[in-house]
């Protein structure tokens, strides 16, 4: 071998990228003067692709394998450069790896609250937050569209563009839902769906893919979760006044167990006075005399007409607006504790409002 031959030998590279890191996306081959030898081995691995650039232009995408860096396996490289031998280097490119894998575990979230119309609550502001994963499916464009000539491009430098394109389609795709808000949490997957769906044509405009799209949450403002616990609470208690009872004397109980509170006596004289007072008022039996019912709860209606909600009404309300005609048989109605919207003369309660007969003739005069 002719020290030519081994000087050249020397300088044929090996052209490889292990990466490290879990959101490198693009990673320029850094090489002096971009200089690549005649015969250099490169080196594409599973999750890969490599993007030759030659004099600016996109030369080839190598797709995983080795390759040999030859006239016989380069033909676009060939038709734009004359190949030559020796100490200076055939031709001048610049190599960009491309990790194709999954980006996962990227989060998404709306900064503000998106206004909706909600059957049950009228409008109402919501949140949402959740995850996605992206990936890139077009080396070529991507590059083009979106690296440009950075020499190390990050997940992070994408993510608050691609965040944005989330955010426009989800407040449009929450907002114009028409799904009622306690029934969202049942939904969010085909709302995910329906996001990912309106997102994936923008994406892949940029030579990516989102694989994966989940929404984790959605919530109300804090005011209105605290409003509808309490909803929830009396609903849960049943009768108030025995609730009401039960909590007052939880609350005497616990401060009659704290150490020196003062509470002690008192309740104990308290309460002996009470059952001294229950004693004097009970009957022959000892039996204390049954408290009376409490007074029947008048219900509140809603009406629904025109994709509109009007109410609470009273029953005299819609007796009175079934008179004067403005409510009518096929009219849709609903009270709290009523499975969904009935037609009124489907409600019991509501039927009679249409069956009233006129009053008989007057007797006769004299």
């Amino acid at each position: 071998m002719g020290i030519f031959d081994f000087l050249t030998g020397e300088f044929i590279d090996v052209i490889h990228w292990v990466d490290d890191t879990r959101d490198t996306m693009v990673w320029r081959f850094e090489r002096e003067d971009h200089e690549i030898k005649y015969g250099a081995k490169l080196t594409v691995r599973e999750g890969q692709s490599a993007v030759f650039v030659h004099e600016g232009q996109l030369a080839d995408v190598f797709t995983p394998g080795l390759y040999m860096l030859e006239t016989n396996n380069m033909p676009v490289m060939t038709t734009l450069q004359h190949w030559d031998h020796g100490f200076k280097s055939p031709f001048k490119s610049e190599i960009y790896y491309v990790n194709t894998t999954r980006f996962t575990d990227l989060k998404w979230g709306t900064k503000n609250p998106i206004m909706c119309r909600d059957p049950e609550f009228g409008p109402v502001r919501l949140r949402a937050f959740g995850t996605y994963t992206i990936r890139i499916t077009d080396p070529a464009k991507f590059l083009s569209e979106i690296v440009g000539t950075d020499g190390e491009f990050t997940s992070d430098e994408i993510s608050y563009q691609i965040r944005s394109i989330i955010l426009s389609r989800a407040s449009a795709a929450l907002a114009g839902s028409e799904i009622p808000v306690l029934d969202m949490a049942a939904n969010m997957p085909d709302l995910g769906k329906l996001i990912a769906a309106q997102v994936s044509p923008q994406l892949a405009e940029y030579g990516l893919s989102l694989p994966e799209f989940y929404i984790e949450n959605i919530s109300l403002p804090p005011a209105v979760e605290q409003a509808l616990d309490k909803r929830t609470s009396m609903g849960l208690a049943g009768d108030l006044g025995k609730f009401t009872q039960y909590s007052a004397a939880e609350a005497m109980t616990s401060a009659a167990q704290t150490t020196n509170s003062g509470m002690g006596a008192g309740l104990g004289m308290g309460m002996g006075m009470a059952m001294a007072n229950a004693a004097s008022q009970s009957g022959p039996w000892g039996a204390a005399p049954a408290a009376p019912p409490p007074p029947p709860v008048e219900h509140v209606w809603h009406i629904a007409e025109n994709g509109k909600t009007t109410g609470p009404f009273s029953k005299a309300d819609l007796g009175r607006m079934a008179a004067d005609g403005s409510l009518k048989r096929e009219s849709y109605i609903w009270t709290p504790g009523q499975d969904g919207w009935l037609k009124a003369e489907d409600v019991t309660e509501m039927a009679q409002l249409f069956t009233i007969l006129p009053p008989p003739p007057p007797p006769p005069a004299g």
